[in-house]
């Protein structure tokens, strides 16, 4: 048991939970936060609780930001700001299919530009050669220069946004790792092969559409299929769709062609006994 808190780097942007130590950052304060190249500025936006988890393997926060940190941080924005309008006006100088989607700074060592890295990172549909570009930009911006082209889904992370359920991106929020996503989820899930309807900001298929599959996989190793005869608590009848969230199936009566919902455990036993009873 212990303490966390959440901070993030861009407005809306990814959290990332650390140990506060002997800090009480309160929502809104700016902290410092220890990254692989140096300490950055972060805003807290969820402050110090007790959790019931172990924190042990958390960073810790390297403290409150004070006015020189805050002048850095500043200065770096202003910094990332000059370099992709520079990199757009450049790209379209060299009429290459690229579109900049982010830009990084880090000042690694000295003063000025000498010791700085400017990363910025850029979609395209296919491989591009920059090396001229590079060249140019490292001109221009008088620093080290590198290009890193961004899948699809990783520039949807990168830039953030809504999705269609109304929330922030999944990808620009919690998720850390994308795994596979099929076109067989969405026809196990009876949703519409519209590309439109299950496809993300990305382009790809929804991230979200991995959440529920294995409910909708569980449900249909144990349920019975549609168009399969069964008995029911309110007579036989024939099964003609499935409803998983509420863990039940649709079955048309054969006494009346009325419909009833019931629940998949109220079918499923006695479905084998009628089964055996008329030959399968």
């Amino acid at each position: 048991m212990g303490m966390l808190c959440a901070v993030s780097f861009n407005r809306y942007g990814r959290l990332y939970y650390l140990d506060p130590g002997e800090h009480r950052p309160q929502v809104g304060d700016r902290v410092l936060v220890p990254t692989d190249d140096g300490t950055e500025v972060a805003e807290c936006v969820w402050a110090p609780q007790w959790v019931s988890e172990d924190t042990d393997g958390f960073p810790k926060l390297a403290g409150m930001a004070a006015e020189r940190d805050l002048r850095r941080d500043e200065a770096q924005r202003k910094r990332k700001a000059e370099a992709k309008v520079a990199a757009k006006r450049l790209i379209r100088e060299h009429d290459l299919p690229m579109k900049v989607v982010a830009v990084d700074h880090v000042q690694e060592s000295g003063a000025g530009g000498n010791g700085a890295r400017t990363t910025i990172y850029f979609t395209a549909p296919h491989r591009v050669d920059f090396r001229s570009l590079v060249r140019d930009l490292g001109a221009t911006l008088r620093c080290r220069v590198e290009l890193r082209q961004l899948s699809a889904r990783d520039s949807a992370r990168v830039q953030g946004g809504i999705g269609s359920c109304g929330r922030d991106l999944c990808c620009a929020t919690f998720l850390t790792d994308f795994e596979p996503v099929t076109i067989r989820m969405a026809k196990d899930q009876d949703l519409p092969l519209n590309p439109l309807r299950i496809s993300g900001a990305c382009g790809r298929l929804m991230c979200c559409l991995k959440y529920e599959h294995p409910l909708y996989q569980k449900f249909q190793a144990s349920a019975p299929a549609v168009g399969s005869r069964v008995s029911t608590p309110e007579g036989d009848g024939r099964v003609v769709s499935h409803s998983v969230p509420r863990d039940a199936v649709v079955v048309r009566m054969d006494a009346d062609g009325s419909r009833c919902m019931c629940s998949r455990a109220s079918v499923c036993g006695p479905r084998k006994a009628h089964d055996e009873a008329y030959g399968g």
